[in-house]
């Protein structure tokens, strides 16, 4: 019994360890934003990106931006709770090399929390 649970614990260890391994690529922050403040990560991109979102409350306004532009068809229709952009140079939407950010503005009247996470090339498939 003893040992059939280490083998069970240690199989998930290794499973937890794999899936640390790749949530950490890009590592995702997490930030609380007043009402009208707005947070951006950023990262260099050499042919594909990726930005992820999520906020409490009201939710937030969120949008990848491309050396300071926002791309166009990669914000949200408005406050939302879950967002994703992703642009990629297989599927012909990626801009070209530089700095990607991933922002989010808190366009509600109270304060929420805000998780960011942007990953580049090889950080994702």
């Amino acid at each position: 019994m003893i040992t059939k649970l280490a083998v069970a614990t240690g199989t998930a260890a290794v499973a937890l360890a794999a899936l640390a391994g790749t949530a950490s690529a890009g590592p995702a922050a997490t930030r609380t934003l007043a009402p009208g403040q707005q947070w951006c990560i950023s990262q260099y991109a050499s042919y594909q990106v990726r930005g992820d979102g999520s906020a409490t409350a009201q939710g937030a306004k969120f949008k990848l931006q491309y050396n300071g532009v926002t791309v166009p068809g990669t914000g949200s229709p408005a406050l939302v709770r879950y967002w994703a952009a992703e642009l990629r140079t297989s599927n012909g939407t990626f801009p070209g090399p530089g700095y990607y950010s991933a922002c989010a503005t808190n366009n509600g009247t109270t304060n929420t929390t805000v998780t960011l996470q942007i990953r580049t090339d090889g950080e994702f498939f």
